[in-house]
């Protein structure tokens, strides 16, 4: 499953493309609490068809019945705003008497969708700026986007600036159990995903043909390649399931060194703590280097299967996709350490 912005975009292309008359409706402010954070978007046919969400559906709707009485033809953006009066907010389900500020265009050539369109593909940032006025959109180029936000949106009396970052990306080291329910819990959160395991053990097996699915890449490059290749980016996570040093440790060396906003090992706490020493000693990684690694990844659930682990894992990597900086739940390591101690 791609991102939600990738497949809205998508959608509204193919509708415009089919010569359907279409709407893209973009969260440009809130106040108080929301259902979707700003710089969400959605679109909307002509019929009423939807792809991706400003709300919880009421909203929706509301835009629903509106969209009939839209001058397509027209291109001047129309700032809308539900959820003012506490009657709104009623009638449109508007959590804590939030307020939400939608600006919706009508999309036409000079809405860029495609060039916006292979920006978000390609993993690339990029600026949209909607001139409120005339309705004609410029692109601009930005550098790597750091603050790990997949969008958000400037809204002003003449513009609408929505901002686009790059896709999540999970890179998998092996390709055993856990890895398979990883990438499943993955792809529902619209990850792309690459899963790379070089061992012949497993080629022979045919591992391979049961990686083929939509939304993953399956690779027999040895993981360091495949780190040196790939550039890991601040969108992009690293989890090393292999148990093997040879492999875990070398797809490691390179992703501490890179700029991926999470990087996970498996493993237990004594050969997580030999780990952290080999790529100390041996490979000359700074501490800071080494305090990026989570090893054992994930957090204190008590998981013992391999979907309880990698349920465990994803819940600590989502927290730092989303700038979480301690998650609620205790890590791995600390959790183990809390049982040991109550025991004694």
């Amino acid at each position: 499953m791609s991102d939600i912005n990738i497949l809205v975009l998508r959608q509204a292309l193919q509708w415009h493309q089919a010569g359907m008359p279409v709407c893209l409706f973009t969260v440009a402010r809130t106040w108080g609490s929301s259902p979707r954070p700003v710089g969400s978007i959605m679109a909307m046919s002509a019929q009423g068809k939807v792809a991706g969400s400003v709300s919880g559906g009421c909203i929706e709707d509301d835009l629903a019945d509106r969209i009939p009485h839209v001058d397509h033809g027209n291109p001047v953006p129309e700032v809308l705003r539900y959820g003012v009066q506490a009657d709104d907010a009623r009638r449109f389900g508007i959590p804590c008497g939030g307020t939400i500020e939608l600006v919706r265009e009508c999309i036409g050539a000079h809405s860029l969708l495609p060039e916006l369109l292979d920006a978000c593909v390609q993993r690339r940032c990029v600026t949209r700026t909607l001139n409120l006025s005339s309705g004609q959109v410029t692109l601009q180029a930005q550098p790597p986007d750091r603050a790990l936000r997949l969008a958000d949106a400037t809204l002003s009396a003449t513009t609408l600036i929505t901002r686009f970052g790059p896709t999540a990306r999970l890179i998998v080291i092996g390709a055993g159990d856990t890895s398979r329910y990883l990438c499943q819990i993955a792809l529902t959160l619209g990850f792309e995903i690459i899963v790379c395991d070089p061992r012949e053990s497993h080629q022979e097996n045919g591992l391979q043909d049961h990686w083929e699915q939509a939304g993953i890449t399956f690779t027999r490059e040895m993981p360091d390649d495949l780190i040196l290749r790939l550039r890991p980016d601040a969108r992009t996570a690293v989890v090393a399931l292999t148990h093997d040093p040879k492999l875990d440790d070398l797809a490691l060396i390179d992703a501490l060194q890179s700029d991926a906003f999470y990087i996970g090992a498996i493993g237990s706490r004594k050969n997580s703590d030999k780990r952290r020493a080999r790529l100390r000693d041996y490979f000359d990684l700074s501490e800071a280097e080494l305090n990026k690694l989570h090893g054992p990844a994930g957090v204190f659930i008590g998981s013992k299967t391999p979907a309880e682990i990698a349920l465990s894992i994803m819940a600590e990597m989502v927290a730092a996709k989303n700038g979480v900086d301690q998650p609620p739940l205790q890590n791995v390591s600390d959790g183990k350490a809390r049982l040991v101690r109550e025991s004694v």
